[in-house]
């Protein structure tokens, strides 16, 4: 519905695979819409990606989360059941979990999302298993994406979100751009080497791949999983600022501040499923997460490195 998009994307989709995409307009809680455009396509499976995903923003304005990723999923299934579509892969979140009871997270952690972004992932994920035991039909994978970052190879696609970013690595695109004027880094007394937050960061061709992945694996199989989708290790705030540094030659203004309510000192993943289950294993490290960012930001938005 281009509500966090443009048609631009499009267009540079279309770019990329050398001939025109299929687009239709519409809002993923209008069943009817989705209904159609499942017939009208012939569609076998679906990826499902159509979900608010601010936690911050979720916290002010928790009706539209759960209008959207929880009601506008129900409506989703809907139209699939009407069409008898029953491939489902679900883009899920690591924010299912919550504070870390252990660490590394693995799939059977106890699910305590402490946000209604999260407490959104967590009501779709309970849904897809629901609808999985009524009906042995349907196959359903959930992928909990970790901390996607980068963009692709090409510069031509990646991360611009609308407004101020929410997420660490566009803000410090941005900031070496030049189009802000430095970056808050909250909180650098936690019990990590370097003192600041540490996170899974994986790159955004790495979890497409992952899809790729879960595309073949609910056309072999029925039942829900739930997988990871992470490296298995982490990166400080400060090594990702240092390593963005040394991509784009550019310094980082930093400004250190007070931590924020609800962060915690790490997290990460276990992968060990993923690559078990679906054969996938992250392969790029954080340099080409990094320069993949800044090469997205120096040829398509367009600023002058």
């Amino acid at each position: 519905n281009l509500s966090n998009s443009s048609q631009d994307a499009l267009k540079r989709i279309e770019w990329l695979v050398g001939h025109d995409v299929t687009y239709v307009f519409g809002d993923v809680c209008d069943t009817n819409r989705l209904s159609d455009t499942l017939a009208k396509y012939s569609i076998g499976a679906v990826i499902h990606f159509a979900g608010l995903k601010a936690v911050d923003q979720s916290v002010k304005q928790p009706i539209d989360y759960y209008v959207n990723n929880v009601q506008g999923t129900i409506s989703l299934l809907q139209a699939m059941n009407h069409q008898r579509v029953k491939r489902l892969v679900f883009s899920s979140s690591a924010t299912v979990y919550g504070l870390p009871e252990y660490l590394p997270f693995d799939e059977l952690h106890p699910l305590n999302a402490v946000s209604p972004y999260g407490r959104s992932k967590v009501f779709v994920e309970n849904i897809l298993s629901d609808l999985v035991k009524s009906d042995p039909d349907w196959s359903v994978v959930s992928l909990r994406y970790f901390n996607p970052v980068g963009a692709h190879g090409s510069g031509t696609i990646g991360e611009n979100p609308k407004g101020a970013p929410s997420n660490l690595m566009p803000y410090i695109a941005q900031v070496a751009a030049g189009l802000r004027d430095f970056l808050n880094v909250y909180g650098n007394d936690y019990h990590t080497h370097d003192g600041t937050g540490v996170r899974d960061y994986i790159h955004v061709v790495d979890l497409a791949d992952s899809h790729v992945a879960a595309l073949t694996y609910v056309d072999q199989t029925v039942g829900f999983e739930a997988i990871n989708i992470g490296t298995g290790s982490g990166y400080s705030v400060l090594e990702v600022i240092s390593a963005f540094e040394r991509a784009s030659s550019v310094t980082i203004p930093v400004r250190i501040g007070p931590r924020r309510p609800g962060d915690v000192a790490e997290f990460y993943a276990s992968p060990e499923k993923a690559e078990k289950t679906l054969g996938w294993k992250a392969k790029r490290n954080i340099h080409q997460m990094c320069s993949s960012a800044w090469n997205f930001q120096v040829k398509t938005m367009g600023v002058d490195p």
